[in-house]
């Protein structure tokens, strides 16, 4: 991130949403509309985060089947066709520590690592609480990526750079994703304070729901995360256009978040 001198775009698509069988298709789409990593969501059915638009997509793809080892197969097939964008789980412990209950102890990790994932986000693993899981995904090569929030203490962003690595997600908005109104000035001055703290790039997300909103983040922060917005648009894709409706999607925030950098 930034090694450039412009912000990183990180859409968030949910594995298995819109369509089953076309998480890797979509996953290309975005990689080559200018996304510098992808989050991929594991389904869960009690995503607590999340607003109504992602809750939806989890519902959707819960119910065609889709579990921890068909988001591990998406990576897999992923990195077969591209072995370079970082691949970014984002998820909840409740599937993770199922997992390991069927497979053994530490089994997600190392297929995990396996399967070509880059990073782990666990939304209900406060750093306080996941030291050992976070020295096992650095142990196995892996980013562990922690939330920040407008409510986060400075002793909280402390423990966060104990452990954390890869970057940063500050959550721009209190509540749930897709919700609320975005306050780029309140952004402007949280980053800095969080870079205070934390050595890792600060991602923005929670709010950006357009070109105009990605660019405008994008002038104080080190990248820009867009989920529902994204989520929506390929909802409403036929399925032979989900993946040219998601490079187009990206393409268009990509350029916007780029001309930040012009300027």
């Amino acid at each position: 991130m930034k090694s450039d001198g412009r912000a990183a775009v990180v859409p968030y698509i949910c594995c298995g949403d819109p369509y089953a069988d076309a998480t890797v298709d979509v996953m290309l789409g975005l990689a080559q509309g200018g996304a510098d990593v992808i989050e991929l969501g594991v389904p869960f059915s009690d995503p607590m985060a999340d607003g109504p638009v992602i809750q939806k997509a989890s519902e959707r793809a819960l119910a065609r089947g889709i579990g921890t080892p068909q988001v591990l197969e998406a990576v897999r097939a992923f990195r077969g066709r591209d072995a370079a964008t970082p691949v970014v789980l984002m998820g909840y412990a409740n599937p993770i520590e199922a997992y390991d209950l069927a497979h053994g102890k530490g089994a997600f990790v190392r297929a995990a690592a396996e399967a070509g994932v880059d990073g782990v986000l666990v939304v209900d693993y406060p750093p306080e609480e996941s030291i050992e899981f976070s020295a096992a995904l650095k142990a196995a090569g892996l980013a562990p990526i922690f939330l920040l929030a407008p409510t986060s203490t400075e002793k909280r962003m402390k423990q966060v750079a104990e452990v954390a690595a890869g970057y940063v997600y500050y959550v721009s908005l209190k509540g749930v994703t897709g919700a609320g109104h975005l306050d780029t000035d309140a952004v402007a001055r949280a980053v800095p304070r969080i870079k205070e703290h934390v050595k890792v790039p600060v991602g923005v997300g929670f709010g950006i729901r357009d070109a105009a909103s990605a660019k405008a983040v994008a002038q104080v922060s080190d990248a820009v995360v867009i989920g529902s917005a994204l989520v929506q648009c390929l909802e409403a894709l036929p399925r032979d256009q989900v993946a040219d409706g998601a490079r187009r999607f990206i393409a268009g925030i990509r350029s916007a978040v780029d001309e930040t950098r012009k300027a």
